[in-house]
């Protein structure tokens, strides 16, 4: 409806203004009021809905009966009850902050208080799977036979180790006299291992920090108290599990903002998004704020039209508008880089590929979303090496199967890294080394020492060593400073060497901090 306010104002004898005042109308996709805001995002459009009263009382543990000054102190917090034999734990800024080795996540959702509690426990070793700690109170008013309600609650995660996902569980009884429930049994577990006591519901919770949570339960019976914690399986971790709660509002789920639920892939044009319908409600949906002309039932399909979805509802003269969706359709990429061979051919969206270049494919997934493949496709083409190398002579050259004693050069057929072929070019060398078989030390200037060249720049002698014909050492130079040539006059103890054969042991230096030990004959003639 369009509300238009008319005033009159005589101005001389015939003169009139008129004036049109106009508020925004909430469900016609205009800007009726001209301030550039429209529908849900004019402020003109609040729906003035009062927040859920929880009936739980003190549902942020800030009433208290005390200050907490360690563990095991739930009773600190006014109107909770420490609902099983193991304990919870009450943590309040005013006194005890919790375990220094379990942080509580900062800061708190709400106040100065929360509660925290165990799923299982290890005590030296031993485990004690149903240690299942709970917090229990009486309710303000019951909970009735049949109607829906709604807990929405915080749950505390330390770590991905001591806080993983958990089912947290909640449970009611028909008598504020069952609480506490299973006195003097700590391995009990959950409250319906014992009488009085009936599942309401559950709901599994993961994340880390503080994660909001709801769960939804109509109870079969009028409910006049609760306990919530661990579920009852018996925890198998080996861990000791610890986890928070803070602000726990417990209402009627009406109200509530509801909940927006899909169906089908996010990716299909048939997806959609829904709301518990209500035959007395009217309902209008809206797109960032923004109502969607015609579409005024429980469900919507977007079409795959991203955005922030919303709708409200209208029951009993009372406004209720749910909770944002956003809706995204994701885009999967996927980033592939390949090399094949100048021979080879690679697969790719049934086609054979031997050309380099960046290829595209689209695909669906198992949920029926596009998932972009990118190929970035290089071809090797044949590669051709030149290797240089050197041995000394008698020693042998290694490369993938082959071998090689004499110097030369040689082609190779050999595969690359990438598995290509390649074309390599050996040019195999020996070392210039010359070391004599026979002198004569008889002073005539001819051939008088025994002589040892290198002529090579990185290689350099370290030691020489002479031996006699019965293994004796009879001579050895080190520290020779990396001497590339040495010289040897026969003497030995300042005497000439007897005429024969002596085996000479020569250490040479090589790249790399490698060594190279050369033996052989020598002659020694007068």
């Amino acid at each position: 409806m369009v509300f238009v306010l008319s005033i009159a104002i005589a101005f001389g004898l015939n003169e009139n203004l008129h004036l049109e005042l106009q508020v925004e109308i909430c469900d016609n996709a205009i800007d009726d009021d001209g301030n550039g805001l429209i529908d849900l995002n004019d402020p003109g459009c609040d729906c003035a809905k009062p927040e859920p009263q929880s009936l739980i009382p003190n549902p942020s543990f800030e009433e208290q009966n005390c200050c907490p000054q360690g563990r095991s102190q739930l009773d600190c917090a006014k109107n909770w009850i420490q609902a099983s034999e193991p304990t919870t734990d009450y943590i309040h800024e005013c006194g005890w902050e919790g375990w220094e080795n379990i942080p509580a996540p900062v800061p708190f959702p709400d106040g100065e208080g929360i509660m925290g509690f165990r799923d299982g426990r290890n005590i030296n070793g031993s485990a004690e799977r149903n240690w299942k700690e709970y917090a229990g109170a009486c309710l303000m008013s019951p909970l009735l036979a049949g109607n829906e309600y709604t807990f929405e609650f915080y749950l505390g995660f330390v770590n991905t180790t001591i806080s993983p996902a958990i089912e947290i569980a909640f449970f009611g009884t028909t008598s504020c006299d069952h609480l506490p429930f299973g006195i003097g049994n700590q391995g009990l577990g959950c409250p319906t291992n014992g009488p009085n006591w009936q599942y309401l519901n559950s709901k599994r919770v993961n994340g880390s920090g503080w994660v909001l949570t709801t769960i939804t339960i109509v109870p079969k019976e009028d409910i006049y108290a609760i306990a919530i914690g661990p579920p009852c399986a018996p925890n198998s971790s080996t861990e000791n599990l610890y986890y928070y709660f803070d602000n726990l509002i417990l209402a009627e789920s009406k109200f509530f903002s509801k909940n927006i639920d899909e169906n089908e892939s996010v990716c299909v044009d048939d997806f959609e998004l829904s709301v518990t319908h209500d035959e007395n409600a009217t309902y209008q949906w809206y797109k960032d704020g923004i109502a969607i002309i015609g579409e005024t039932d429980s469900s919507y399909k977007p079409h795959l039209a991203d955005g922030n979805y919303a709708v409200m509802e209208y029951l009993e003269g009372q406004c209720n508008l749910s909770k944002v969706y956003a809706y995204e359709v994701p885009e999967y990429r996927t980033e592939i880089t390949q090399t094949i061979c100048d021979d080879e051919k690679y697969d790719f969206n049934e086609s054979q590929l031997v050309e380099p270049g960046i290829y595209l494919d689209t695909i669906l997934t198992d949920i029926g979303c596009d998932s972009i493949i990118i190929l970035d496709l290089s071809v090797l083409g044949k590669q051709q090496d030149m290797v240089s190398a050197k041995i000394f002579e008698g020693d042998v050259f290694r490369m993938e199967n082959f071998s090689f004693s004499d110097v030369g050069t040689y082609e190779l057929n050999l595969q690359s890294a990438q598995g290509c072929d390649s074309l390599v070019v050996l040019d195999l060398a020996f070392y210039k080394i010359y070391i004599p078989n026979i002198f004569s030390p008889n002073g005539d200037g001819v051939n008088d020492e025994f002589e040892v060249f290198l002529k090579e720049p990185n290689l350099f002698l370290n030691s020489v060593s002479i031996f006699n014909r019965w293994g004796s050492r009879v001579y050895y130079s080190s520290d020779l400073l990396q001497e590339t040539d040495y010289t040897w006059d026969g003497n030995i103890a300042n005497e000439n060497a007897s005429p024969g054969v002596y085996t000479y042991v020569i250490e040479i230096n090589l790249e790399n901090d490698r060594t190279k030990v050369i033996t052989g004959d020598i002659t020694i003639i007068q």
